[in-house]
């Protein structure tokens, strides 16, 4: 019974290790109310970006998979993906020149 009570938090830890950079830095926590369960996710910042996807896209996936998860247990179920510490991080993108285009 340990299995079924920690599945979606099995199921959601798998599929963002396989999305990320640093799977080692991915941690999830679960807490059980009355409002159901709820899933928290932490990440490293510099995959924040792969999470949450092109205009949460991702993230909106991610949350409908759960869910039904969840109702497959009779459970409510919500992710909350936590923001990291200090905001969100922009990776260095290398800016083209007009020598660069070699024209």
């Amino acid at each position: 019974m340990a299995e079924k009570k920690t599945s979606d938090q099995d199921f959601l830890e798998s599929i963002i290790k396989a999305l990320v950079d640093h799977p080692e830095d991915v941690k999830i926590d679960r807490k059980v109310d009355e409002m159901g369960v709820l899933l928290s996710l932490k990440v490293n910042p510099e995959d924040m970006g792969q999470i949450i996807g092109k205009a949460g896209s991702t993230a909106r996936a991610i949350r409908n998979l759960v869910r039904i998860v969840g109702l497959k247990n009779h459970a409510r179920v919500n992710l909350k993906i936590e923001e990291p510490e200090g905001g969100r991080v922009i990776r260095e993108r290398k800016a083209a020149s007009i020598e660069d285009l070699k024209l």
